[in-house]
């Protein structure tokens, strides 16, 4: 009776699994702030995600990690990038069989650390910005992606990407915009994962959102709508349902959720000291993504539910 009354179904085809690849290594390493997780080498990405695709995973998200930063974050638009170069190879592999998403920004290949070019005060440059954006957006659409995420949260940057991309002829890549993206404290094993230092120790708090505003993140998510995003999406999840509640009674288009590396750290934390119970707070925690209104949820627990809740 309770499972025939339930209000909320939540099913693998709701989630997208993040994956991170690695240049110059050849075997894939743990993260070890994100039990579970690697740093996927070509090889171990693609026997992966065709395993994701085999369980019922309909889409992953790639993140990438260059041998060499520089000051512009070249690896993002460098045809022979690590993202580019992986989507060229899974697209091969899976490419009718799962959406393929690259995360837009330019954070994990600048040597500062920051998600754009920097003027010479060391503050982030909007407008020259988007110019490296458009050509990330081209190089990832080129290689395969089905959907480009442009992530930094810089002014303009989806009307830009759909300029760039349409003028190239990629009208059929689509945007998931990281429209409402906050200046949160829960995105330090993520940083581990991808190897970011934030110059001089500083934030992002001049161009991400501040915790304590909602109508502010409306109004980023409407701007985003406007300028051609054809997904939205509010990061992190659990600190944000009301937010993603507010966009998901405000708005027409798909919203997503990304439950953050942080969010899932805890969890693995508490459980490995037998603190809660892995399995059920895991469920809880997307369950509750899913209740606050998210039609898609990036998660590093998506291969966990598609093996365990099938």
């Amino acid at each position: 009776m309770r499972e025939l009354v339930a209000e909320v179904r939540l099913g693998v085809k709701d989630l997208v699994a993040p994956l991170f690849v690695r240049e110059g290594i050849s075997s894939a390493q743990p993260i070890l702030s994100l039990p579970g997780v690697v740093q996927h080498t070509l090889d171990s990405l693609r026997s992966e995600v065709v395993q994701l695709a085999e369980l019922g995973v309909p889409a992953v998200i790639l993140f990438g990690i260059p041998s060499v930063k520089d000051e512009v974050g070249s690896g993002a638009f460098d045809p022979a990038g690590i993202v580019q170069v992986a989507l060229r190879e899974l697209q091969k592999e899976v490419g009718n069989d799962m959406v393929l998403m690259s995360d837009l920004c330019v954070d994990e290949y600048t040597s500062h650390g920051h998600c754009g070019v920097l003027n010479k005060h060391g503050d982030v440059d909007n407008d020259a910005t988007l110019d490296i954006y458009c050509r990330a957006a081209l190089a990832q659409a080129t290689a395969g992606a089905h959907v480009v995420a442009p992530s930094g949260m810089m002014d303009g940057q989806v009307g830009a990407i759909r300029s760039a991309l349409d003028g190239a002829g990629f009208s059929d890549v689509a945007i998931m915009a990281y429209s409402a993206k906050y200046a949160s404290g829960l995105y330090g094993p993520f940083r581990d994962a991808v190897d970011v230092q934030i110059q001089g120790g500083g934030n992002r708090k001049s161009y991400q959102q501040d915790w304590r505003n909602a109508r502010e993140a409306l109004r980023e998510v409407h701007a985003d709508i406007e300028q051609g995003a054809d997904m939205v999406m509010v990061k992190p999840a659990l600190s944000y349902l009301d937010v993603i509640s507010a966009v998901r009674a405000q708005v027409d288009v798909p919203v997503a959720a990304y439950h953050v590396s942080g969010e899932y750290a805890m969890i693995k934390a508490a459980s490995a000291n037998g603190w809660i119970d892995h399995d059920t707070v895991a469920l809880e925690q997307l369950t509750a993504v899913k209740r606050a209104g998210a039609d898609i949820i990036l998660t590093y627990f998506a291969r966990w539910f598609a093996e365990n809740n099938r």
